[in-house]
């Protein structure tokens, strides 16, 4: 394994993905996907944790040290920004911003 991050980053934005595509899901099934902006904003994230995984995963798979810090730094800023979008959201459900 070439990095230490890589795992953790790969493993928890698979699982925010998973917890972006319910969000998603029960505003579908609420039909409130229309009412509101927070289902776009939802899958804006589940793209940055998706492209964060895919990153992750070549960055533990890559043989070049060099592509393998690269992808890992690329990949840390993909996830921390779907972390920044999901705590907009949960501020906006709380505070009934959308």
């Amino acid at each position: 394994m070439n990095s230490s991050k890589s795992p953790h980053i790969l493993n928890t934005s698979s699982n925010l993905l998973g917890f972006c595509f319910i969000i998603i899901t029960s505003l579908k099934i609420g039909n409130k996907s229309n009412q509101t902006f927070i289902d776009e904003f939802v899958i804006v994230a589940s793209l940055f944790f998706m492209s964060s995984s895919i990153l992750s995963f070549l960055s533990i798979k890559t043989n070049s040290e060099k592509h393998a810090d690269f992808f890992e730094k690329v990949a840390d800023y993909l996830f921390m920004t779907g972390l920044l979008i999901l705590f907009l959201v949960i501020v906006f459900i709380a505070f009934n911003i959308l």
